[in-house]
């Protein structure tokens, strides 16, 4: 199975799930999409269907697991080939307490030899390629050589793709929040690895906010994963498909957009506990950066935790985006989508 990982949209709890997925689908045809973090406990002793259920639509998907137990792991890995994931992905870069309370994450920088086990059964059991996600180091651990080490350790266990956040994270001291804005970018280790493991496969994340940063990225590593940028900014990955992967097709409109969400979000209405504000928290961003964004959001936050609240109010928001863009192609889409 091949992965393109050119672009990626990163792991990011409590917001990349299949809701959100959808969303940024229907923006870029190619960007790889990440779950949201899932523990093996969730999958061995929980509702593992609630956790890996997705729409068919999402691929190219990958799974990350959060898990530092082989056996668990390789559990977790057997149950997730029924869903077909693109990718498994374990986590070794999350720095929250919850995490390291459970001996996984950003902690196992510190237990390469632990990572490589972890990767050798994953491998075993899935149908799916595995691949490992790490910062450049944790605490007081010397910069380059440890990042090195490790992730040469995990690469003779038979990982061939690293997808390095670019900073340090701080077990002690920082919050999850901190550890994503505190530690410096340091891109260069992240470089200097493509350069001295050249058969690896090298995917770069933090920090990164505009496309031509993630084109002056690409000149060094194979892939550039966008994080936060993509959830509060979604459009930015409107350009992504002519722009990394040549593909002309043009992208949807945002009204596009919101118009092939309605059919989505009447379905998730329809199932047991479904709820508007369960999809239109992802949706928010759309307009980021517009005149009428604020005025969408606020609408839209107000009114979509009603009883009974329905598309009628997707469709009252996008009534008060007063400019949808500057594009003549936005602005008749939008009248067209409020006559309707």
């Amino acid at each position: 199975m091949t992965v393109n990982r050119r672009i990626s949209i990163a792991p990011m709890m409590d917001w990349t799930d299949r809701h959100d997925r959808f969303f940024l689908r229907l923006i870029s045809r190619h960007a790889l999409l990440y779950t949201e973090m899932v523990t093996t406990g969730a999958l061995i002793h929980g509702d593992a269907h609630r956790h890996l259920r997705y729409n068919d639509g999402e691929h190219p998907v990958a799974l990350q697991l959060g898990g530092s137990n082989p056996d668990d792991l390789a559990r977790a890995c057997d149950i997730a080939n029924a869903y077909n994931y693109d990718e498994i992905n374990l986590n070794c870069g999350c720095p929250s307490d919850r995490v390291q309370n459970g001996a996984f994450g950003a902690c196992l920088m510190a237990q390469p030899d632990t990572v490589a086990n972890c990767i050798r059964a994953m491998a075993a059991a899935s149908n799916a390629p595995v691949t490992v996600k790490n910062r450049i180091g944790i605490d007081d651990q010397e910069d380059y050589p440890s990042l090195k080490r490790f992730v040469e350790t995990v690469a003779n266990a038979g990982c061939k793709t690293f997808i390095v956040h670019a900073r340090k994270a701080w077990l002690n001291g920082l919050s999850p929040k901190e550890n994503r804005e505190v530690p410096p970018l340091k891109y260069d280790l992240v470089y200097q690895l493509k350069q001295d493991l050249p058969e690896l496969e090298i995917i770069i994340n933090g920090g990164i906010k505009t496309l031509d940063e993630t084109e002056m990225h690409l000149a060094h590593v194979d892939g550039v994963m966008i994080g936060r940028e993509a959830y509060q900014n979604p459009y930015i990955l409107a350009d992504i498909d002519r722009r990394f992967y040549n593909d002309a097709t043009t992208p949807r409109t945002r009204i596009q957009v919101v118009e092939d969400m309605l059919p989505y979000i009447d379905a998730h209405l329809a199932e047991p506990n479904g709820m508007l504000g369960h999809v239109t928290r992802h949706i928010l961003g759309l307009f980021q950066g517009l005149r009428g964004a604020k005025q969408w959001r606020r609408y839209i936050s107000e009114n979509a935790h009603r009883k009974n609240a329905g598309t009628d109010i997707v469709r009252a928001a996008l009534a008060r985006v007063s400019d949808i863009s500057n594009s003549d192609e936005d602005r008749t889409a939008s009248n067209e989508a409020l006559r309707a």
